[in-house]
């Protein structure tokens, strides 16, 4: 599973000209999921997710999550985050789950945030969305989690 974790002031999704989803200060996570990935894989990026420590503290020095700082979540779904460009210009997205994995895996993922995080905030997956952002800092971090186990 990976994602694509973007330090904010603030984010907004606006799908066919209404806001889905907005936070101020906080985190917006481009989400993908790719074929092998199950539930445990996006608790584990999750988990990474809530205590990487990309906020400032007192002393200005990166030591701070987004739990500790309040910050709001902001998850969008991304497949194009699977995008393999080294067979030429045009990206390949056959490394992303199918689209009903990948609605499952992100609803999961979405249901787990919820549960563990005050402000969370989503887009609508596979929908045509606009995402207008500040980056803080810039600060913007990949993550990525290796399935444990590949299906047979």
């Amino acid at each position: 599973m990976l994602a694509l974790v973007q330090r904010v002031c603030e984010a907004r999704v606006v799908i066919e000209g209404e806001v889905a989803g907005r936070i101020g200060h906080g985190l917006l996570v481009f989400l993908c999921a790719e074929r092998g990935d199950t539930e445990a894989e996006g608790e584990r990026l999750l988990a990474k997710l809530l205590k990487l420590r990309i906020f400032a503290d007192g002393e200005g020095c990166m030591n701070r999550s987004v739990q500790d700082v309040d910050g709001g979540l902001l998850i969008v779904s991304q497949f194009t985050l699977a995008a393999d460009t080294s067979g030429g210009n045009r990206p390949s997205f056959s490394g992303a789950a199918a689209p009903a994995d990948g609605l499952r895996l992100y609803e999961a993922f979405v249901r787990c945030a919820r549960d563990l995080h005050p402000e969370v905030q989503t887009g609508k997956f596979g929908a045509e969305m606009q995402v207008h952002l500040v980056n803080d800092g810039p600060v913007t971090v990949p993550l990525r989690i290796v399935p444990t186990a590949l299906p047979v």
